[in-house]
């Protein structure tokens, strides 16, 4: 069979079941198939696929069809200029959480050495893309899960930072090293009662403890902010990324720990996203 043929009947079974990108879906996933290019792939569809190859492709396809995330099929996702590999075992990036890379790079332009910390971080896509922008900055990270500080781990090592950051297994409420210039979070913020209102996509595949805010959402929210108080220097900043209606509530637990509302920055649907906050008192 053609790759064309392949990718064309594949398009067809995924826009079937409703997957509203099938047709990149289809080539992406032949490219990682055939460890190429998408635009390579493209350019020479008129090849034949090998039996082993449409196999793997058709597994590949299997596993969309079941809503599985393209990023977990592919072992990789692209964020800010870089691309992170990942697993199932981590949180996906997405393009809404680089808002909190461009407030660092735009707080920081003037600054050439900050210590900073990031509670959460996942793949290291945060951490790493600041870490990588400025080439003085040093950083600490904390993860509860294992499978993300050995992921972080593998994406320092590929983006050449890992000399300029240090990684830690714990919970924010057990973390005492240091005091920060900033401290950053994207934290779990989803109500118990929405996790069923999560596209199948995340709410089967996405770990559930990178999303997991608890009754109101805020829980985790609270813990870092409480402790972020004690962490971070006297004018440090906290930046938080927030759901589109956990403003208010936010802001308040910050005013009750000293920290000054400096502003809520939109993402680009043009929802609340983040809140970047001053340690006061």
């Amino acid at each position: 069979m053609k790759i064309d043929t392949a990718i064309k009947e594949a398009f067809l079974d995924l826009k079937h079941n409703n997957i509203k990108t099938a047709l990149l879906d289809s080539e992406i996933l032949m490219s990682k198939v055939l460890n190429e290019k998408r635009s390579e792939v493209l350019l020479n569809s008129e090849r034949l696929l090998s039996k082993q190859d449409y196999t793997y492709f058709r597994e590949l396809i299997s596993n969309r069809l079941l809503n599985k995330p393209i990023a977990y099929l592919t072992g990789k996702k692209s964020f800010w200029k870089y691309e992170f590999e990942l697993n199932d075992k981590v949180l996906i990036p997405r393009p809404d959480t680089e808002v909190i890379i461009d407030q660092v790079l735009n707080i920081y332009k003037n600054k050439t050495n900050i210590n900073f910390l990031e509670v959460g971080v996942g793949s290291g896509c945060i951490i790493l893309s600041i870490l990588k922008e400025k080439k003085s900055f040093v950083a600490k990270g904390i993860d509860l899960s294992k499978d993300c500080i050995k992921i972080c781990k593998k994406n320092a090592i590929k983006l050449k930072v890992q000399d300029r950051l240090k990684l830690f297994k714990s919970d924010i409420d057990n973390f005492r090293f240091g005091k920060y210039d900033l401290i950053i979070s994207n934290p779990p913020y989803v109500k118990k009662q929405d996790f069923k209102k999560l596209d199948k996509d995340v709410y089967n595949y996405e770990p559930k403890i990178a999303l997991d805010g608890g009754i109101d959402g805020l829980s985790k929210i609270r813990k870092i902010i409480e402790k972020s108080s004690e962490l971070i220097k006297l004018n440090g900043k906290l930046i938080i990324e927030i759901a589109h209606d956990q403003k208010k509530m936010v802001e308040n637990i910050l005013r009750n720990h000293g920290f000054l509302i400096d502003k809520v920055v939109k993402d680009l649907g043009r929802n609340d996203r983040c809140i970047i906050s001053s340690k006061v008192n």
